[in-house]
């Protein structure tokens, strides 16, 4: 158990890029987390927004790989916050703090959904540059819990984490996956109950994406084709809502193919990120060697 938290790459990573704790709003108990690698030159660089059950961290095979190759990766972790609303607001505050204009965002699951929410918020003033939406949703009510998303806060963390984990695989899966489900079982230990209901109640909370708000905002969507816990229903509701998005399909990953198939979800965060190069957009260094 818990090979990959003890591999040299995770190692590493926690040794050479610092963690940063940032209270950017008016209640300082409210402690964003984050990692930032690679150039701070870079202006736009790719912010990592973590799924329910995941902390900044789990971003750490994409900081690596991609900041040694000059882009600038930023994984964070967000406070407890009980709306959309409010947290689209701390975000900002945060790219405000940063001094950070616009950014492309990869959102893996509920990240994903925050991250079309908040460049929905943002619309009149754009914010997001382009999206990243891996395994995510557009529409909260496929999870069929809105009814009692407004009593997460009461629910001992026991339960709140078996609901997380009724959604991981439980079937014969390979290595990788397996690691990349133990990782994930770690972080979600690491969380408090406020943390997690927040979280959970963020991702049930009766709410759904606008997509011609958003439509002048480069997508590409990230989906799995083996077992995972969106439904092909799901997937088809994200492609309605964004039919001029490119599609990176992978064979297999599970739901955390950003830690299973690392190699191939950074290719293709490269791709997305490839026609931004030459502007002032671009999340990579612009002086080459």
């Amino acid at each position: 158990m818990g090979e990959m938290k003890r591999s040299r790459d995770y190692l590493s990573f926690r040794e050479s890029v610092p963690q940063k704790k940032l209270c950017i709003d008016d209640d300082s108990g409210k402690e964003w987390v984050l990692y930032d690698s690679g150039p701070k030159n870079v202006r736009c660089p790719l912010i990592c927004l973590p799924p329910v059950s995941g902390t900044a961290d789990v971003f750490f095979k994409q900081m690596i790989a991609l900041s040694a190759v000059g882009c600038r990766v930023i994984a964070v972790e967000y406070p407890v916050y009980w709306s959309i609303g409010e947290w689209c607001e701390g975000f900002r505050k945060l790219l405000d703090y940063l001094h950070l204009d616009k950014v492309h965002v990869f959102g893996a699951s509920l990240g994903g959904f925050l991250a079309q929410k908040f460049a929905q918020y943002t619309c009149k003033s754009p914010r997001v540059h382009s999206l990243l939406l891996c395994n995510s949703f557009v529409d909260t009510s496929v999870f069929q819990q809105s009814t009692t998303a407004h009593s997460f806060w009461l629910m001992p963390a026991l339960l709140l984490k078996k609901m997380v984990m009724g959604n991981f695989d439980t079937g014969i899966v390979d290595k990788d996956i397996a690691d990349s489900i133990d990782f994930m079982v770690d972080k979600l230990d690491s969380m408090s109950q406020q943390e997690l209901a927040s979280r959970l109640t963020l991702n049930c909370l009766n709410s759904y994406v606008e997509p011609q708000k958003i439509s002048n905002v480069p997508v590409t969507l990230m989906d799995v084709y083996d077992e995972s816990a969106l439904s092909q229903l799901v997937r088809e509701e994200t492609y309605k809502c964004y039919p001029d998005a490119k599609r990176a399909h992978m064979k297999s990953g599970g739901n955390f193919p950003y830690l299973s198939r690392a190699d191939e979800v950074n290719l293709y965060i490269q791709i997305h990120l490839r026609p931004f190069a030459e502007t002032k957009y671009s999340a990579m260094d612009q002086i080459s060697d």
